[in-house]
């Protein structure tokens, strides 16, 4: 990931917290960019958006996402604390998932065990799973359908700790990418494709 450049207006807190986000550690398909933050929504914030790429070809994209940190000490109302993770994650699914009625609380367990598998605490917990079917007509027929999974989530994280929740974010890029989960230090053998 490139790394940012404290300005000096950073909080203690969230210069902290830059640093924990810098050396995360993640799995070697994922690429990690810094983008430019969302602004007037918190004093601090940083966002990093990610493409999970097929360990047999590089040049394919499996999952991609975007992981948003806010900081703000007044700690308004609705975060229920003075930190904030907005996320979004995407991938193709197969075409059998389009009719699946519990996709959605399939998506929801991937993001919450993907915490709960990193032991990180969060408090106001939101989100929706939404699938895209799309299908083609006329000249363009002979295209095969597609599914896509969206997830859109946000919480609050319990403290100023936030690496493990981006490292639980990138488990979720690669849960729904395809990828098998893998303990810190292993690398995954390329195996067929789902």
């Amino acid at each position: 990931m490139a790394r940012s450049t404290l300005t000096g207006r950073e909080s203690p807190e969230f210069g902290r917290a830059l640093e924990q986000l810098h050396a995360a550690r993640l799995r070697p398909e994922i690429r990690l960019t810094e983008v430019p933050a969302p602004q007037r929504i918190a004093p601090h914030a940083v966002a990093l958006t990610a493409d999970v790429l097929d360990p047999r070809d590089p040049d394919a994209e499996l999952a991609s996402g975007r992981f948003v940190l806010l900081h703000d000490p007044s700690a308004p109302d609705p975060w229920a604390g003075e930190w904030r993770a907005v996320t979004f994650a995407r991938a193709e699914l197969e075409p059998e998932f389009a009719g699946e009625p519990l996709l959605g609380e399939v998506g929801w367990s991937w993001l919450t065990d993907a915490l709960t598998a990193r032991g990180v605490e969060v408090v106001a917990a939101a989100g929706t799973v939404t699938r895209v079917v799309s299908e083609s007509f006329g000249g363009l027929a002979d295209r095969p359908a597609s599914i896509e999974m969206e997830l859109r989530a946000s919480w609050t994280p319990s403290g100023p700790d936030v690496a493990d929740h981006l490292l639980a974010w990138s488990d979720l890029l690669c849960t729904i990418a395809g990828l098998p989960p893998l303990p810190d230090g292993v690398v995954a053998l390329p195996g067929p494709r789902r």
